[in-house]
């Protein structure tokens, strides 16, 4: 028998660490600088002018995701379905064309979130919303935003 058999170096090794259902949190350098409350009031002032694909490009490219303070992602909520029930069903097509895959999954993660908490006549709009997002984004978009660990 060879030597090489009877060394214990073999046990100093971590076999935890190698293990693909161990969770370890690491941390975010986005999710430490808080981000501003949000473009709310720009966002109202296009809505008032009737800038719509604007306010709704706002609205979304400012969206904290990274941040874990309920109160901005709230804030920042309200805004995005504001946004989202002043458009006129003729016009949520073109609105949802004009965004790429990140800008799809983040709608679709806000169209779920409003889901969550539904208001009078607020499912209906989201599900005309659902409808052509999903078009554009298909089931991948979906998968993307259930199996996200970054919420909105």
């Amino acid at each position: 028998m060879a030597r090489n058999t009877l060394s214990s170096r073999f046990r100093r090794l971590d076999i935890d660490e190698y293990d693909e259902n161990k969770f370890v949190e690491e941390p975010d350098e986005a999710a430490a600088a808080e981000p501003d409350p949000g473009p709310g009031p720009e966002v109202e002032a296009l809505l008032r002018q009737g800038d719509m694909l604007r306010a709704f490009h706002m609205a979304l490219r400012n969206s904290p995701v990274n941040t874990k303070n309920q109160a901005v992602k709230e804030r920042a909520q309200g805004v995005v379905f504001r946004v989202l029930t002043s458009f006129k069903s003729s016009e949520i097509e073109q609105a949802v064309n004009s965004l790429d895959k990140n800008g799809i999954d983040l709608l679709m993660k806000y169209i779920y979130k409003g889901f969550e908490k539904p208001t009078e006549n607020s499912s209906a709009i989201l599900l005309q919303w659902h409808e052509k997002a999903l078009a554009v984004g298909g089931l991948g978009s979906i998968v993307r935003v259930l199996t996200a660990r970054k919420t909105v």
